[in-house]
Protein backbone atom coordinates (compact mmCIF):
# COMPACT_ATOMS: atom_id res chain seq x y z
CA UNK A 1 0.00 0.00 0.00
CA UNK A 2 1.44 3.25 -1.27
CA UNK A 3 0.71 6.68 0.84
CA UNK A 4 0.89 9.40 -1.07
CA UNK A 5 0.74 12.97 1.36
CA UNK A 6 -0.13 16.60 -0.15
CA UNK A 7 2.30 18.68 -1.88
CA UNK A 8 0.85 21.77 -0.13
CA UNK A 9 3.22 24.50 -2.60
CA UNK A 10 1.32 22.81 -5.61
CA UNK A 11 -2.43 22.28 -5.32
CA UNK A 12 -5.37 24.72 -4.29
CA UNK A 13 -9.15 24.11 -3.07
CA UNK A 14 -10.76 26.87 -4.28
CA UNK A 15 -14.81 27.21 -4.73
CA UNK A 16 -17.46 29.67 -6.83
CA UNK A 17 -20.54 30.78 -6.28
CA UNK A 18 -22.60 33.19 -8.23
CA UNK A 19 -23.11 36.65 -6.65
CA UNK A 20 -26.21 39.01 -7.00
CA UNK A 21 -27.04 36.68 -9.59
CA UNK A 22 -24.98 38.11 -12.50
CA UNK A 23 -21.58 36.84 -11.54
CA UNK A 24 -19.32 34.31 -9.95
CA UNK A 25 -17.44 35.25 -6.58
CA UNK A 26 -14.45 33.22 -5.73
CA UNK A 27 -12.76 32.24 -2.87
CA UNK A 28 -10.17 29.49 -1.73
CA UNK A 29 -9.10 27.57 1.76
CA UNK A 30 -5.65 28.39 2.39
CA UNK A 31 -5.38 25.52 5.01
CA UNK A 32 -5.69 22.15 3.86
CA UNK A 33 -4.45 18.47 3.41
CA UNK A 34 -5.28 15.76 1.42
CA UNK A 35 -3.83 11.94 1.79
CA UNK A 36 -4.30 9.10 -0.43
CA UNK A 37 -3.01 5.19 -0.04
CA UNK A 38 -3.79 3.15 -2.72
CA UNK A 39 -2.71 0.40 -4.19
CA UNK A 40 -1.99 1.13 -7.91
CA UNK A 41 -0.67 3.71 -9.77
CA UNK A 42 -4.38 3.91 -11.70
CA UNK A 43 -5.56 5.04 -7.81
CA UNK A 44 -8.54 3.19 -8.21
CA UNK A 45 -8.60 0.75 -5.20
CA UNK A 46 -7.27 4.28 -3.45
CA UNK A 47 -8.55 5.55 0.14
CA UNK A 48 -8.89 9.42 0.13
CA UNK A 49 -9.26 12.11 2.54
CA UNK A 50 -9.34 15.39 3.03
CA UNK A 51 -9.89 18.05 5.79
CA UNK A 52 -9.93 21.96 5.05
CA UNK A 53 -9.12 24.67 7.96
CA UNK A 54 -12.71 26.56 7.57
CA UNK A 55 -11.13 29.72 9.24
CA UNK A 56 -8.65 29.75 6.45
CA UNK A 57 -11.23 30.76 3.73
CA UNK A 58 -9.99 33.38 1.92
CA UNK A 59 -12.44 35.38 -0.69
CA UNK A 60 -10.00 38.31 -1.30
CA UNK A 61 -12.38 40.62 0.72
CA UNK A 62 -12.21 40.25 5.22
CA UNK A 63 -15.90 41.58 5.71
CA UNK A 64 -17.06 38.59 3.81
CA UNK A 65 -14.52 36.55 5.16
CA UNK A 66 -15.68 37.10 8.72
CA UNK A 67 -19.54 36.84 7.55
CA UNK A 68 -18.59 33.22 6.15
CA UNK A 69 -17.34 32.01 9.03
CA UNK A 70 -19.97 33.34 11.20
CA UNK A 71 -22.85 31.29 12.37
CA UNK A 72 -24.70 32.73 9.48
CA UNK A 73 -22.31 30.39 7.59
CA UNK A 74 -20.00 28.30 8.51
CA UNK A 75 -19.85 28.74 12.26
CA UNK A 76 -16.13 28.09 12.31
CA UNK A 77 -16.06 28.45 16.10
CA UNK A 78 -18.40 25.53 16.59
CA UNK A 79 -17.50 23.73 13.13
CA UNK A 80 -13.91 24.46 12.33
CA UNK A 81 -12.75 21.81 9.52
CA UNK A 82 -14.39 20.52 6.66
CA UNK A 83 -13.46 16.83 6.00
CA UNK A 84 -14.48 14.50 2.60
CA UNK A 85 -13.64 10.74 3.06
CA UNK A 86 -13.96 8.86 -0.33
CA UNK A 87 -15.85 5.32 -0.73
CA UNK A 88 -15.08 5.13 -4.45
CA UNK A 89 -13.08 6.60 -7.08
CA UNK A 90 -13.25 4.91 -10.38
CA UNK A 91 -10.71 6.95 -12.17
CA UNK A 92 -13.12 9.47 -13.45
CA UNK A 93 -15.59 9.61 -10.88
CA UNK A 94 -14.85 10.50 -6.60
CA UNK A 95 -17.74 9.66 -4.48
CA UNK A 96 -17.67 10.46 -0.72
CA UNK A 97 -19.21 11.68 2.10
CA UNK A 98 -18.94 15.11 2.63
CA UNK A 99 -19.31 17.15 6.28
CA UNK A 100 -19.71 20.44 6.52
CA UNK A 101 -20.68 22.09 9.91
CA UNK A 102 -22.34 19.16 11.57
CA UNK A 103 -23.98 17.57 8.19
CA UNK A 104 -22.67 14.49 6.48
CA UNK A 105 -23.98 14.10 2.57
CA UNK A 106 -22.86 11.99 -0.06
CA UNK A 107 -21.05 14.00 -2.73
CA UNK A 108 -19.91 13.07 -6.14
CA UNK A 109 -16.99 14.69 -7.86
CA UNK A 110 -15.64 14.74 -11.31
CA UNK A 111 -11.67 14.28 -11.51
CA UNK A 112 -9.25 14.33 -14.60
CA UNK A 113 -6.23 12.37 -13.17
CA UNK A 114 -2.97 14.72 -14.72
CA UNK A 115 -0.51 11.26 -14.25
CA UNK A 116 2.18 10.42 -12.69
CA UNK A 117 6.01 12.44 -12.93
CA UNK A 118 8.91 12.43 -11.31
CA UNK A 119 10.32 15.84 -10.13
CA UNK A 120 13.72 17.06 -10.45
CA UNK A 121 14.59 15.91 -7.11
CA UNK A 122 13.14 12.15 -7.58
CA UNK A 123 9.95 12.56 -5.94
CA UNK A 124 7.48 10.73 -7.39
CA UNK A 125 4.35 13.05 -8.01
CA UNK A 126 0.74 12.57 -8.99
CA UNK A 127 -1.44 15.14 -10.37
CA UNK A 128 -5.87 15.73 -10.13
CA UNK A 129 -8.04 18.37 -11.06
CA UNK A 130 -10.77 17.78 -9.08
CA UNK A 131 -14.60 19.15 -9.79
CA UNK A 132 -17.96 19.50 -8.61
CA UNK A 133 -21.11 21.51 -7.86
CA UNK A 134 -22.96 21.08 -4.50
CA UNK A 135 -25.49 22.82 -3.31
CA UNK A 136 -24.90 24.95 0.22
CA UNK A 137 -28.45 24.37 1.87
CA UNK A 138 -28.15 20.53 1.92
CA UNK A 139 -25.20 21.52 4.56
CA UNK A 140 -27.12 24.17 6.59
CA UNK A 141 -25.39 27.40 5.10
CA UNK A 142 -28.67 28.91 4.46
CA UNK A 143 -28.52 32.57 5.07
CA UNK A 144 -29.54 34.80 2.03
CA UNK A 145 -31.22 37.93 1.19
CA UNK A 146 -34.14 38.77 -1.18
CA UNK A 147 -33.18 41.29 -3.93
CA UNK A 148 -35.71 44.06 -5.00
CA UNK A 149 -35.04 42.60 -8.88
CA UNK A 150 -35.99 39.21 -7.40
CA UNK A 151 -33.40 35.99 -6.69
CA UNK A 152 -30.88 36.21 -4.23
CA UNK A 153 -27.74 37.66 -3.08
CA UNK A 154 -25.94 34.19 -3.21
CA UNK A 155 -26.77 31.52 -5.44
CA UNK A 156 -27.23 27.88 -3.72
CA UNK A 157 -25.17 26.43 -6.29
CA UNK A 158 -21.46 26.22 -4.82
CA UNK A 159 -18.94 25.07 -7.89
CA UNK A 160 -16.13 23.27 -6.66
CA UNK A 161 -12.51 23.44 -8.54
CA UNK A 162 -9.19 21.95 -6.80
CA UNK A 163 -6.02 21.56 -8.24
CA UNK A 164 -4.29 18.62 -6.31
CA UNK A 165 -0.59 17.38 -6.48
CA UNK A 166 0.31 14.66 -4.11
CA UNK A 167 3.71 13.37 -3.35
CA UNK A 168 4.41 9.33 -2.85
CA UNK A 169 6.43 8.34 0.04
CA UNK A 170 9.15 6.58 0.41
Amino acid sequence: MAKWNLDAAHSEVGFKVKHLMINNVKGKFNTFNVELQSDSDDFKSSSISFTADVASIDTSNEQRDQHLKSGDFFDTEKFPQITFKSTKYDGKELVGELTIRDVTKPVKLDVDFGGIAKDPWGNTKAGFTVTGKINRKDWGLNWNAALETGGVLVSEEVSILAEIQLVKQA
